[in-house]
Order: C-alpha cells, then sequence, then structure tokens
C-alpha cells in the first residue's frame, strides 16, 4: 500500500504587548496555521481579552520583556510543528501570500527559510519609497533553524539559515497609525542598540552620532528616494536620523 505523506505543519507565532488595535486582524489572517502561539510581554490593555474570546484555540503565554531575541527565542520553544511562520501584530498575511506559503512547504525540496517581501503603511497610506521598495523579512522557516541570534537585542536575525528563498506575494505592514506611536518606537529600539553597543565596548564619539545621523536622513531621503513620498518621506527620513542621535545619546549616558 502506498504511503500517503502528511501535510508540513505550521506553527503560527506572534510576540505582543498592548495590541488591542491590532491582534483580531493579525490572527485572522493566520487562521490557516496548525496551531497559533501568542506570547505577550503582560498587556495592560484588552489584547488578552479579544484573544480568549473570539480565538479560544491560541495557546496564549506571557513573559517579561528582556528584548525581541529572547522574546522570539521564547515563543519558538513553545512551537510544537516543522514550519514556523512569525508575525508581528501589525502585519497582515494575504489571501494570496496564504496560498503561495501552503503550496512551498508542501515541494519536495524545500528552503529553511523564507523571506517575505513587505508592503508598507504610515499612518493608513502606504509608502512606495523610502527604501521600503526593498523591504523584505524572515517570516516563515524550518524549527530546525528556528533560533534568534542573541548578539542582537533589536533587528533580531536567525543565526543559521543558509540561502533563503523569497516568496512573491507581499505581507502587508500596518506600521503605525500616529507619529507619536513611531517616535516611541525609536525612542525604544534606540535604548536596546545602545545597550548593545556599550556590551561590544563601541564608545561613544559625538562625531559618529551626528555624521550617522545626516547620512541616514540623506540616505532615506534622497539615496532612497523619500522625496518621492512627500510628508510621508520627509517623517519617515527625520525619524531613522533621530534613531541614530538617540541610540548615541543613550550609549554616552551608559558610560556616564
Amino acid at each position: 500500500m502506498k504511503r500517503v505523506m502528511e501535510n508540513p505543519k505550521i506553527s503560527a507565532l506572534l510576540i505582543v504587548y498592548n495590541e488591542e488595535k491590532n491582534i483580531e486582524d493579525a490572527i485572522k489572517s493566520v487562521e490557516f496555521a496548525d496551531e497559533i502561539i501568542v506570547l505577550d510581554s503582560f498587556s495592560t490593555d484588552k489584547t488578552l481579552e479579544i484573544i480568549g474570546s473570539k480565538f479560544p484555540a491560541v495557546k496564549m503565554f506571557q513573559n517579561k520583556f528582556e528584548d525581541f531575541t529572547q522574546q522570539r527565542n521564547k515563543c519558538i520553544s513553545y512551537a510544537q510543528n516543522e514550519w514556523i511562520l512569525f508575525l508581528d501584530a501589525d502585519e497582515r498575511v494575504t489571501p494570496q501570500l496564504k496560498t503561495e506559503i501552503l503550496n512551498e512547504i508542501k515541494k519536495p525540496v524545500t528552503k529553511k527559510a523564507y523571506f517575505f517581501k513587505r508592503k508598507f503603511f504610515f499612518m493608513g497610506e502606504q509608502v512606495n519609497f523610502s527604501g521600503t521598495q526593498n523591504d523584505k523579512n524572515i517570516r516563515l522557516f524550518k524549527k530546525e533553524v528556528a533560533h534568534y541570534d542573541e548578539s542582537k537585542r533589536v533587528h533580531e536575525g536567525l543565526s543559521n539559515v543558509g540561502n533563503p528563498g523569497t516568496l512573491q506575494n507581499y505581507l502587508l505592514h500596518f506600521s503605525f497609525d500616529s507619529y507619536d506611536a513611531y517616535y516611541k518606537k525609536v525612542i525604544h529600539y534606540s535604548k536596546l542598540k545602545a545597550r548593545d553597543l556599550y556590551e561590544k565596548q563601541i564608545p561613544y564619539q559625538l562625531l559618529k552620532q551626528l555624521s550617522k545621523s545626516f547620512f541616514n536622513f540623506f540616505k532615506m531621503y534622497f539615496l532612497k528616494l523619500g522625496f518621492l513620498d512627500g510628508r510621508k518621506g520627509f517623517t519617515l527620513s527625520y525619524l531613522s536620523a533621530l534613531s541614530s542621535f538617540k541610540t548615541y545619546e543613550f550609549l554616552k549616558e551608559e558610560y556616564a
């Protein structure tokens, strides 16, 4: 008797904190997964209430937030299936991307990991330039390579994925609905990046702080065509420069 091969199974993972605005749509976009796991950093809004009332099958855990890498690795430890699909709460898997994911993992030979190209939205409007035209992240990977590099607290990446593939359909990234929300993220990420630099014994230098800040604005606004995005492009370029400036401000405080 010929043995029927089982379809590969997917664990969809989300790490969240105060995502009551996003969590319902995010989970709905990955309901095709065989299990959904949410690791919460002790939200104070209605995030867990929404999950518990509308998605009883979702597995919920809580862990105190230290940094993004530790949180992602902790979330992975709960996954039971061969494939990991990681989603941020402000991202959405489209029906077209869902179909591509399911077709790809059924192939006889697959990559160990896949980049998802992303369409970026800021304050409700799509951003077409400002560096977003090349935006992609690894979001789908086999559990055998599922470990994030612990030397990075932010902009974390997998340790050993070899030569990743790239899926053709886009993941939607609804980044921030307000300037204030993005500013808070810049400050949070800058503190984590400053800590990384401090532990690597990178010295604070005023010249480097100013030059990196200026170059980040120039790169995003001119080299990556942010000016074609109008006011949104200018705002994103400014926040990119601010991120570098604040990182070195916090690094200076680490040495104080």
